[in-house]
């Protein structure tokens, strides 16, 4: 891609970060935390704080990566870069086939999900997939026919999903019963291991921060703008999901959020603000969905193109590294990308039709195996410090250990998943095969 082509600002990188990690999830998963902390606001914050290890520091660990390189390809070129052509083949094959595709659908779906509620529509499960898939079609074509519109629109929707969660967060601490609620820890929701369940629906909420590192090479001043981006992003999002959370349950009360599930929040909004702010808040979530969807292709469109630049990695590559003149963007690495999408949305539809994945969907493939392959980046950083290129003991060893720890504490919550086993298998398939094919074509 050309190097003139500097089209998104450190604020737009901010907000993809921010946008692709808020989306409906912290909306809908308070009840759900709470359930597995026995109803205990100071525990669920602390899971919270815990969980956010893995982004804080992990971002803080990229951030390092970042700083050295502003090649195409995101932490699939910090994979390529500093820990060798193999594991950036498989981690690019992962992106691309797996982790990409499962999580941009499931989102979509999402939105299908929300705007039939929004119009009190009753969807079915074919028309809410052909409703994700429609937004998904259109989020694909104005990211290649217009690109800026898919960096105001991340701009736009990060901004208005943050607007409910700090009214309704600063709202209920203000009027609800916070001491009350802070009290709430009892003993019995520290026995056991119990609690850590609450990490499962967290890290989906989580899931989706080094996604902005694909748009690193069209960032103005990336080595500067990406660190900073990937550190300050994280904090902002840990900020307000503790502020949201406890605010939340709160006003409403740990018992209520657990007894009305989903339906606590349209409760807490139409009892602080009326009836017409509750429906509004259904806007809202909307709008919020369909950022992450728009932030997800952002950076899905350029995975493709960014393997086909390395010789040996990617089939089709003569044809998926082009960049159309005009518009500046990977037209086929995009429209492959798309069709991915919709083998991916065609599976989904029939995992969930068929109730193949109880209590479960396809992107939890993703957002748990993802946190296998962050350790190789870590302990990458660890070696630049050994070789002295990292001067800072913190930087070279603390960031990393700490990472490390955030990737373990999400997949202690994620092994407690029964069919954590047949997802590994799946991604180990997909890794082995791009083994393969790079033991064939890698010079």
């Amino acid at each position: 891609m050309e190097q003139n082509n500097k089209r998104y600002g450190l604020f737009t990188a901010i907000t993809m970060i921010i946008g692709i990690c808020i989306g409906s999830g912290i909306f809908f998963k308070s009840d759900n935390v709470l359930v597995a902390t026995g109803g205990s606001v100071v525990l669920g914050a602390f899971v919270f704080v815990l969980a956010a290890i893995a982004i804080v520091f992990g971002g803080l660990a990229m951030g390092q990566l970042a700083s050295r390189t502003d090649k195409p390809g995101g932490i699939f070129t910090y994979f390529e870069q500093f820990a060798g052509p193999r594991w950036a083949c498989a981690f690019g094959w992962f992106q691309v086939f797996i982790y990409y595709p499962t999580i941009t659908i499931v989102v979509s779906w999402v939105v299908g999900i929300y705007g039939s509620i929004l119009f009190n529509i009753q969807a079915s499960l074919e028309e809410q997939i052909l409703i994700g898939l429609v937004f998904c079609a259109l989020c694909f074509l104005y990211n290649v026919l217009w690109a800026k519109l898919g960096g105001f629109f991340q701009n736009f929707s990060t901004v208005v999903k943050l607007i409910p969660l700090a009214l309704l967060g600063i709202a209920g601490i203000l009027w609800g019963d916070p001491i009350g609620g802070l009290r709430s820890l009892s003993s019995s929701s520290l026995s056991g291991i119990g609690w850590l369940a609450a990490v499962g629906p967290i890290a989906y909420s989580y899931d989706g921060w080094v996604v902005s590192t694909s748009i690193s090479h069209e960032v103005r001043n990336a080595r500067r703008n990406l660190p900073i981006a990937l550190t300050a992003a994280p904090l902002i999002i840990l900020l307000i999901y503790v502020i949201y959370f406890v605010g939340i349950t709160c006003y409403v009360g740990p018992e209520q959020v657990m007894a009305l599930g989903d339906a606590h929040v349209t409760e807490a909004a139409a009892s602080l603000f009326g009836n017409t702010f509750a429906k509004a808040i259904t806007v809202f979530v909307v709008i919020s969905v369909m950022g992450t969807v728009n932030g997800l292709v952002m950076g899905y469109i350029r995975m493709p193109y960014s393997l086909s630049l390395r010789q040996g990695m990617m089939p089709f590559s003569s044809t998926l590294s082009r960049i159309h003149p005009k518009l500046g963007i990977p037209v086929y690495s995009a429209a492959f990308s798309f069709v991915i999408c919709c083998i991916w949305m065609v599976l989904h539809y029939l995992a969930t039709r068929f109730n193949l994945l109880p209590n479960s969907d396809v992107s939890e493939i993703a957002i748990a195996i993802s946190y296998l392959f962050y350790p190789v980046l870590y302990f990458a950083i660890y070696r630049l410090y050994k070789k002295g290129q990292i001067k800072s003991r913190w930087q070279g060893t603390g960031i990393p250990v700490l990472a490390f720890c955030g990737s373990l504490i999400i997949l202690s919550g994620a092994v407690q998943n029964k069919l954590f086993p047949l997802y590994l298998a799946l991604c180990a398939v997909v890794a082995l095969l791009s083994q393969f094919y790079c033991h064939k074509k890698l010079p």
